[in-house]
């Protein structure tokens, strides 16, 4: 590998590092994606399938000879601790918050000779975030919102999606349990805390997993809910919310204020 070109054959363990890349121009450089890869759609139709985000085709990776594995979460880290023993280089980016998928993108930029993408990308994300503080502060009120991100047991939105949230103009109901970095500390143990905040929004989105809204429903007292009362219910695509990376700060804020401007 020449250090100044940096990685010239990248395998990608989660999907935003492959948008980034397509958006970079850089794509040349990828030589496998996961499974769930859905943006670009281009990508699953030129790219390598290698893996899933709990698992990955050890061998098959080997094969494609890469300089470097980028992945995400301490979910993957027995992937990548796996590829390590094998010799690969690996990077595990852990981002939580809004300031991190900022600063993934940069760093990933810097890394492949397209540092003025990752600056160009960022800062439309900002001039995003206000154009729309300025459609919020003519707003009379701002919505309450709870964002449940599993349902068994329920568990509320990362902490991106909370400032996501913020940034869009709603209020999110549970933000300080959004600061746990790992899912078990953003655990509602007791539904009834749902209940006593009495969200005027409810977003759903369930990893992937259909949302099943009479289940929901069937939760105790969750018809006094003002969300549920008027009807107020909203499944956001896992894909344009879950990815802590382009989809989210864009496709996925857009979504959210569409949503709360429709409220207001």
């Amino acid at each position: 590998m020449n250090y100044l070109k940096g990685p010239q054959r990248i395998v990608c363990l989660t999907e935003e590092t492959t948008e980034l890349l397509y958006n970079f121009g850089e794509q040349g450089r990828i030589v496998g994606i996961s499974s769930f890869t859905v943006r670009p759609e281009l990508a699953r139709k030129e790219k390598p399938i290698i893996s899933t985000f709990l698992n990955a085709k050890i061998d098959k990776i080997l094969d494609l000879k890469p300089d470097l594995v980028i992945g995400f979460s301490d979910v993957q880290s027995s992937i990548a601790k796996e590829l390590i023993k094998k010799g690969l280089n690996v990077w595990i980016s852990n981002q939580r918050s809004v300031n991190e998928i900022k600063s993934f993108i940069f760093q990933l930029g810097s890394l492949v000779n397209a540092q003025k993408n990752a600056e160009d990308l960022i800062s439309e994300f900002e001039k995003n975030v206000l154009e729309m503080s300025r459609t919020i502060n003519q707003w009379e009120k701002k919505p309450k919102v709870y964002f449940e991100e599993w349902d068994d047991p329920l568990i509320c939105g990362i902490h991106w999606i909370s400032e996501l949230i913020a940034f869009a103009g709603g209020i999110d109901i549970f933000e300080n349990f959004s600061k746990g970095r790992k899912a078990e500390n953003r655990i509602i143990d007791d539904s009834s805390l749902v209940v006593k905040k009495d969200p005027d929004i409810i977003l759903v989105s369930w990893c992937g997993k259909k949302f099943k809204i009479d289940k929901m429903l069937s939760r105790p007292d969750w018809s006094n809910i003002n969300a549920v009362k008027n009807n107020y219910i909203y499944e956001v695509d896992s894909s344009i919310i879950l990815q802590p990376g382009p989809a989210s700060l864009f496709d996925g804020l857009k979504t959210l204020h569409d949503i709360f401007k429709n409220w207001s």
